[in-house]
């Protein structure tokens, strides 16, 4: 089968769920004997290599405009998904779910992944909110099958655009823990004496919340915060200034392979504050760690099977303290890690993941 993918910025290593999504999907598929073609946006692509593990990399135009950039670049890669005469297209995301009756007049085959309804994102303008759910409509619509990450983006779909959707949970890699602590010691923490967030440095994922709940507490612990923004903005410049004004909160930037690996590795705890997600990959890649977690009471946080404790209200400032304060003293029991660590074996397993999406391709060749 040959398989283009767009909708995405990227692989390898470029920050964001759905790459991470991507990343870790098509070379399985590969390896299960399909051709996979993923067209990249140029002004996030460092190394301009043409494969990656056996993945043929399309190098395409993308204006670095946040309002603009989807909607060209997935234009582009629906043409040259027509030309090179493709089996499917995949394309990601509800923003570039624009395209698929354009793809569709094109004759092509399109399956389209929601990852949620971005929409929902503090960082869009009323105008870019109403494309966004007209790309979802029009995607849900028109594709010849869609899947959803969460059971909660089913309903949407359901209710939205009168259709049937397959449930493709996120997946994460079970990891190897690392001994090694070389990164945890240059960014000046201890094994188990600090909290790791993993986020983008934008609005909905309340890194600001979460700072301002830590620093009440911040005496024994510190927090390191892994990430940055994708585009510069005041809310990332305040972010960056509220944690340099911090001795005992750090911030890493975008790291991933054996960095980041430490930084779960040695946690003592994970906290995701966010108020707007899909199905969000940072909190399975803490839980396949058997790191104790904290997160916000959204949908698709709920969707994941976590004791109570383990939630706070989202946007809730003094809940989130309390809470931080009661798992900071209160380690996770090795019975809790064990179930943290069989689910993602047995519900988010990218081998499964990636067998049930092959299945979606079939039914929409069919």
């Amino acid at each position: 089968m040959k398989i283009f993918v767009t909708g995405t910025r990227g692989i390898p290593d470029i920050p964001g769920g759905v790459e991470k999504h991507c990343q870790e999907l098509y070379p399985i598929i590969t390896q299960m004997g399909h051709e996979v073609f993923v067209a990249t946006r140029k002004p996030y692509v460092k190394k301009k290599s043409l494969s990656w593990k056996s993945i043929k990399l399309i190098h395409t135009f993308a204006p670095r405009q946040k309002s603009l950039e989807a909607i060209v670049h997935t234009f582009l890669a629906v043409v040259k998904a027509w030309q090179m005469n493709v089996d499917v297209l995949h394309i990601h995301a509800v923003g570039p779910g624009l395209m698929v009756p354009f793809a569709k007049l094109l004759g092509l085959k399109v399956v389209i992944t929601n990852h949620g309804p971005d929409y929902d994102r503090k960082k869009w303008g009323k105008a870019a909110k109403v494309m966004l759910r007209f790309g979802e409509y029009l995607g849900g619509k028109f594709a010849d099958e869609i899947i959803v990450i969460s059971s909660v983006i089913q309903n949407i779909i359901k209710q939205r655009c009168k259709r049937s959707s397959s449930v493709i949970y996120n997946g994460v890699p079970f990891p190897a823990l690392s001994r090694e602590t070389g990164f945890i010691n240059r960014i000046g923490v201890e094994p188990g004496r600090y909290i790791i967030a993993v986020a983008r440095f934008v609005p909905e994922k309340g890194l600001d919340l979460l700072i301002n709940a830590f620093q009440p507490l911040s005496k024994n612990y510190k927090l390191v915060i892994a990430g940055d923004a994708d585009h510069e903005t005041e809310y990332s410049r305040t972010l960056k200034q509220m944690i340099d004004k911090d001795d005992n909160i750090i911030r890493t930037g975008y790291i991933t392979g054996e960095p980041l690996n430490q930084l779960f590795s040695h946690a003592g705890l994970f906290v995701l504050p966010s108020f707007h997600e899909g199905l969000p990959i940072s909190l399975l890649e803490a839980m396949s760690y058997g790191l104790s977690v904290l997160v916000s009471d959204i949908p698709a946080n709920l969707e994941v099977d976590l004791e109570e404790n383990r939630f706070f209200k989202t946007g809730d400032l003094n809940d989130l303290k309390e809470k931080l304060s009661y798992h900071l003293c209160h380690e996770i029991s090795d019975q809790e890690k064990g179930y943290f660590r069989k689910q993602i074996q047995e519900k988010y397993n990218w081998k499964k993941i990636a067998e049930q999406t092959i299945g979606c391709y079939a039914k929409a060749l069919s």
